[in-house]
Parts: C-alpha cells; structure tokens; sequence
C-alpha cells in the first residue's frame, strides 16, 4: 500500500461500535497505545472490520497537533498520545516533528515554525501528540 499521508501506523482492531451512521474504531497499536477514529457504517462494513482484524490508521502530518506534555489532562479530541521527540527537520515555513509514541512506533506532525520555537522543541523533548477520531483514516490488507 503506498500512500501519501506520513502516518501510517499498523494495530488490531480492539472494537467497533456502531452508530446510527458512523462507527467508532478503537485500533491498538504495537507500542501499547490506542487510536480512536470515526468512520462511516458503510465504510466498517466494507473493510470487514471486526475485533483481533490487522489494520492501520492513516493520519495526516498536518492534522497533528504537538503541545507540551498533556499526560493526564482532558481533552475533546479522542486521540492524545506522549512521547519523546527523536526528530526535528526545520524549513523556512514549517517544521517536521517525528514522536516516538512507544515501541518505536513514530507519529509525524507538520507544524509552523513558529510553533516550535514557542513549544521550545529540540529532540528529546516530552510532548504529546493530538488529533481528533474523525481524521484518522482505517485501512485494511486485501
């Protein structure tokens, strides 16, 4: 599978609840974490998904939001993962911000550099790493 997003990060399905039109499924990642996305009925049952089914989560570089470490603080987006960040590429505009979110399991986010120069982000840093279920893409194997 090629794809286009920087995220693309490999779990088995924990569970699938099923709405009146959308579905909500929690995927555990290798690392011990969970994702939470929300996607439509129709696209659930197209991919076969079930409990203990190989997936992915697909996820956008600059739909992760990096803050300082928010362990422990309640939040509307569904998805909240700390880490540690092992990589900091920084351009004119943006900057790339690779956090090692367990196990090796890298979550890359697309932020200005304003931003992480106001975060205070050099490699090593604790942060934690947001984004909201409904931006979260499932894929499956044929």
């Amino acid at each position: 599978m090629k794809i286009s997003a920087r995220n693309c990060l490999a779990g088995i399905v924990a569970g699938v609840k099923k709405g009146a039109v959308n579905s909500e499924v929690i995927l555990n990642l290798k690392g011990g974490s969970s994702i939470a996305s929300v996607i439509t009925n129709s696209s659930a049952e197209s991919l076969g998904l079930k409990e203990g089914k190989e997936a992915f989560a697909i996820i956008k570089a600059s739909n992760v939001i990096i803050c300082g470490d928010m362990q422990g603080v309640k939040i509307s987006a569904r998805n909240l993962l700390c880490g540690k960040v092992t990589k900091l590429v920084e351009g004119p505009v943006s900057a790339e911000v690779g956090v090692d979110v367990g196990n090796g399991t890298v979550l890359t986010a697309v932020i200005t550099n304003e931003s992480a120069t106001n975060l205070g982000l050099t490699v090593g840093s604790t942060v934690s790493a947001m984004f909201k279920a409904p931006s979260v893409i499932i894929g499956v194997k044929e």
